[in-house]
């Protein structure tokens, strides 16, 4: 029996060069039982969204610790909509002010994940989202 095995591009958009935490959470969707691509860091949002679709990825999570997730999402989602991709989930890790994270969910990020993060409460959001593309 084939199992549903979905593919989850992970990123990190920008001059960030702290994975520690991107790392982290590819492995635990790894142990999840998803099939992870990871970019590496020093992404712009043009390699990261065409990566996605070069990957026909299910899924999209960027962590981003450098303050800069504002532009930088706002790019990535624009190119995203450009290139007809609106329906795949992006997920966003890292340093987040409460402030910002309305205009995110306005733009389209579906969750948002703060420091210390849970994985578990990662890797049920992804499943729960994936799912619903199956």
């Amino acid at each position: 029996m084939n199992q549903y095995k979905p593919r989850i591009l992970v990123a990190k958009p920008g001059l960030d060069g702290h994975d520690r935490g991107v790392k982290v959470v590819a492995r635990a969707l790894r142990d999840a039982g998803m099939e992870v691509i990871y970019t590496g860091l020093r992404q712009t949002p043009e390699m990261i969204v065409e990566a996605a679709l070069q990957e026909d990825v299910d899924a999209i999570g960027l962590s981003i610790l450098s303050g800069a997730h504002m532009p930088l999402m706002a790019r990535i989602m624009d190119l995203l909509a450009e290139n007809e991709m609106t329906d795949i989930p992006v997920f966003l890790g890292g340093i987040v002010p409460n402030d910002d994270i309305p205009a995110l969910e306005t733009m389209g990020v579906q969750g948002i994940f703060g420091p210390g993060a849970n994985m578990n409460e990662i890797v049920d959001f992804i499943w729960g989202r994936v799912r619903s593309r199956e």
